[in-house]
Order: C-alpha cells, then structure tokens, then sequence
C-alpha cells in the first residue's frame, strides 16, 4: 500500500526518532550536511577548545559561570550533527563571546582557517544608523546607501543577533566589529538573517527611496592587522561614499599603517599627532618620535595639541611612557584645553592604556566617542590553534588593572563628537571641529555650586540636567565630581544641600556602590538613622567587598 506523510506527521516522526536533537520544521535544510568524521572532528574540536580555554586563560570565569559554559559546549556538542560547517564556527565563537572580555575571541576578520566570505559592501554604524560606507564597482550606487532592513529583520535587530558573536570589552568594542560580520554572508545565515547560505537580501534608502538588493560574495573577508584599525582605508577598486570634490579629513589622510606621524597646523596653533599603533617604526622609535615632538612644542607657536587615537587598537604598552612624559613635560599644554586626545570605539588595549595614563596624570580634555577599551581589563592574548580545523581562540592570559574601583565600561569623551553619516560624506570631521572651536568651560560642580551659594537648589538641580541635556555632554561620567560636590557640603555643615546632592548621584548611578554609601553617610550625619541603613544595605548589595558599608551596618544594626 504506497501513501505520503504529510510534512507535520514526518516532523512528529524525526521528533521520535531524535529526541531533543530534533530541527524545528523552520529551520532551512542542510545543503552540506556533515560526515560522520567531521562531525567527530568538530566534535573533538570543541572539547578541546573548551579545555584548552580554561587551561590558559587568566580567569574563564570571570563574567560568565563555569556551569553556564559548560552547558552551552554541551549543547553545541550534541547540536553538531545538525549543522553546516559555517554555523559551527558561528557557535564556536558564540560560546568563546560568552567569556565576556575583547581579548577572547574567535576572529572570522583574522583567520583565514575560517575562511569567510564578503559581500562586497562595506558598513558602518554612524551615528544616524546602518550605511553602506563603501561598495565595489559593480555595486558603486550602494555607496552611500542607509542600511533599513537586512533580511527580515532591523540592523538593530541583526547588530544584537551579532554582538553574541564579538568577544567584546564593552557595546563601543562590539560596534566595531558587528559592521565587518554583518557583511559575512556565512554568518547571516547562521543568524538567520538570510534564508541562503551564498546570499543576502538588504533593504536600503537612497533620496528618500526604498529599494530591495541581493547581494553575492565579492570574494574572502580582507584579515585585519591586530593593532591598527585600517578599514577605512580605501581598497582598490572599491567606491567610498566621502565626496570626492572636498578634502580628505586629516585622520584619513595618510595610510593608517603609519604608526605615528605629526602636522602643525600653523594657522590654529595646533599640533595635529595621529597615533595609529603602539609600536616602534623601523626608521624611528616612539621614545624619538616623542623627543621630536617635545622640542616642537618647545619651539613652536603651539596652543594646542590633537592626539588621535581614534585607528588605534593597541601593540606593547609599555612603548606609552616616553609619549606620557613628553606631553607632562611641555609647559605649554599645562592650561585646561591645550592638550587634547581623541578617542572612539576603536581605541582598544594598549591605546586604552595609553588613555588611562592622560586621563590620570594631565588635564586633557577626551573628545569624540567612547573608547573600545576599559580601565581595568584582561589582555595579552594567547593562540589556541584546534587541532582538526585549524581555527584559532585567541584567549587572555593577563588582566591589568588601573584602579580596582573604576568599574567603567568606557573612558567616555569630555566633549561627545560622533560621527554622523553626513558628516563622512562632506568629509567633514566633527571632532577635530570640536577641537578648535572649544573654549574652556566651568565645571558642572562650579555651575551647581554657584547656585547653591545662593541658596538656590532648585536652580543648581536645573544647571545639572541642563548639562546632562546637552549633546556634547552625552557621555560625560559626572559621578565622582558631583559626589566632591556632595562632600564640601557635608563639611560645610550644609546638610539639607548635601543631602539633595547625594540623592541626584544616586538617582543619576543607581548601579554605583560608591553612590548609595556616600548617601548613606550623609543620610547618618543628618540623623536619618533608617534611611541610613537602607542605603548602606543599597550599597552592599552592589558590592559586598564594601567594607566600610558592612561596619557600619554592623553599628547601626548589630
């Protein structure tokens, strides 16, 4: 007797027959499906991946719980049969992204084992959203074009399926890299963000106008250099969406591969010094490169100085010093607003500490976007090459830290200049703009203090959020100047002001231990036992290492 099961009965037969393996009937058919060896190759692969991992790293578990891990590679172990080659390597790096620091990586931008392919766009995610940043000849009227929909799904969508993938230091570290992967068709595939394997459907928006474009592979992903962030340099015969009628902005003037290189701006009296990879060149080291530009700022009629960070994704850190020294040294950037560094999400590892180090030891004022680094980090990364494919996991070996307290994602800029889309098209460079058009400002602890001089809180409170409404001011981490603020109150006996000042810290970082203990101190001196004692709690819940919060609770509440 012949007969056809219907697609739902053969679904409840495999279901049967697999157990929790089974492929739900939305997920796309195998078009290379595994061999039993591979799958056995894969397999051994991800053991030893995951051995190797907690061997060698400085602490596995630092952001994610052993059983967590443990439990995703043993998902992965039994899912494999059910995979193509491409969405294994995809949830290798998915389980590797876990380990949560941006040292600890499966990389597809360099390793060429994995051997990805890339549609040949090239995008970015300005300020105002998804754009094609540069395209190929063939497809030079994508150039320009702002990304609405890859697939089905929202470039914001697609960037959080994605970031999973990125083992990152902070969100600025993974929109660098999300650009690159979204251009992979083999990962969006594997995210689901494309129904084909060798494809890619993207809506785009030219003049106002919507169009639907399907994209093929423009050949192997381009392996990116560790340490210098060079994809803004332009490929040959590739289109950039910039105008070619303006000048080029100074940070994309030069080939990126110059590590460190100066130009005085006569004009402005400015020092423009792009930093593009913490390493020595062959014909001049940095401790040279360093004494060359103290004796220039010695010489020259010098107000400022531009220090771009913005290509630079690390090298030797402790190359940093002569540069560190070279700018405390030159008197003429001791005034707030001479010595400038210019930051974004590129700004990564060594260039962080680098970061670290001007932020403590100068005045220097931080503009652009948020770095890609963080004080307290863990580094120097070490290959883990598996055995049957080849693919390195690159995992940290040391954490550095900076100050144990400084529990920051990001060093964030002083002035926020991010760059729109407009911006790179007219060739224009909004922070090397803010630069030159900065003047020195009061603080705004100086601005609330003023205020409550004059006994007027309620203008003080306005002063701040008119501060925190200000674009510039976007990223501007206020907490510690406004608990200084707090405190010269508390000494001045001032307590219902400092109190009012403590709150709005608190409110404004509701995560900061230091917040909720600095109220719970004022909330004491003002006789506000239980409020105290609530906030203290507050701030032990936060941290429980807080040693003062857990004295005095034990005082207040034995």
């Amino acid at each position: 007797m012949n007969f056809v099961l219907s697609n739902a009965a053969l679904a409840c037969a495999f279901a049967v027959l697999l157990g929790p393996t089974w492929i739900s009937p939305q997920e796309p058919p195998l078009r290379d499906p595994l061999t039993p060896a591979q799958v056995a190759a894969w397999r051994e692969d991800l053991a030893y991946m995951a051995r190797e991992m907690a061997r060698r790293h400085r602490n596995l578990y630092h952001t994610v719980s052993r059983e967590r891990f443990d439990s995703a590679v043993a998902a992965l172990h039994r899912r494999i049969p059910q995979l193509e080659r491409h969405q294994v390597i995809v949830e290798l790096a998915r389980i590797v992204a876990l380990v949560g620091d941006g040292h600890t990586n499966i990389a597809p931008t360099r390793d060429s084992a994995i051997g990805f392919r890339t549609l040949p766009v090239k995008l970015y995610f300005f300020k105002d959203g998804l754009f094609v940043r540069a395209a190929d000849r063939q497809h030079a009227d994508l150039a320009g074009a702002k990304v609405v929909r890859i697939g089905q799904t929202s470039p914001e969508e697609a960037y959080q399926r994605v970031r999973d993938l990125i083992g990152q230091d902070n969100e600025m570290d993974a929109r660098f890299f999300a650009p690159f992967l979204l251009a992979m068709p083999e990962v969006l595939h594997a995210l689901r963000l494309s129904t084909e394997r060798d494809s890619a459907e993207f809506v785009i928006e030219r003049a106002g106008r919507r169009s639907t474009v399907r994209l093929g592979p423009q050949g192997p992903v381009s392996l990116m250099p560790p340490d210098t962030d060079v994809s803004w340099w332009p490929d040959s015969g590739w289109v950039d969406m910039r105008s070619p009628g303006k000048p080029t902005p100074l940070w994309l003037r030069r080939n990126p591969y110059d590590e460190y290189w100066l130009e005085y701006l006569p004009d402005s009296h400015l020092v423009y010094l792009q930093f593009n990879k913490v390493a020595d060149k062959e014909s001049e080291s940095l401790e040279e490169f360093s004494r060359r530009l103290l004796a220039l700022l010695d010489t020259a009629d010098v107000g400022r100085v531009a220090l771009d960070l913005r290509l630079n994704r690390g090298g030797n850190g402790s190359l940093n010093r002569p540069l560190v020294l070279s700018l405390i040294k030159a008197r003429k950037l001791d005034p707030p607003g001479s010595l400038f560094v210019l930051i974004g999400r590129s700004t990564f590892s060594a260039a962080q500490f680098l970061v670290n180090e001007l932020e403590h030891y100068t005045s220097a004022v931080f503009v652009g976007e948020p770095s890609g680094g963080k004080a307290n980090s863990y580094g120097d990364s070490r290959k883990i090459t598996l055995p049957h494919s080849g693919i390195t996991v690159r995992v940290s070996t040391l954490w550095w830290q900076m100050d144990e307290r400084d529990t920051r994602q990001w060093k964030g800029p002083d002035i926020a200049a991010e760059l729109t889309s407009t911006d790179y098209r007219n060739n224009v460079d909004p922070a090397l703009q803010a630069v030159l058009a900065y003047r020195p400002e009061p603080s705004i602890a100086a601005r609330m203090a003023a205020a409550l001089d004059s006994a007027d809180l309620f203008e003080a409170l306005r002063r701040y959020r008119a501060y925190r409404a200000d674009p510039k001011h976007r990223y501007v981490d206020t907490e510690l100047e406004i608990n200084s603020l707090g405190y010269r109150l508390l000494h001045e006996k001032r307590m219902d002001q400092a109190l009012a000042v403590f709150e709005l810290n608190a409110a404004e970082y509701p995560k900061s231990a230091n917040a909720w203990d600095s109220l719970g101190e004022a909330c004491l001196l003002a006789g506000r036992r239980e409020a105290a004692i609530q906030h203290y709690r507050k701030s032990l819940q936060l941290d429980p290492r807080n040693e003062n919060a857990r004295s005095v609770l034990a005082e207040l509440h034995p």
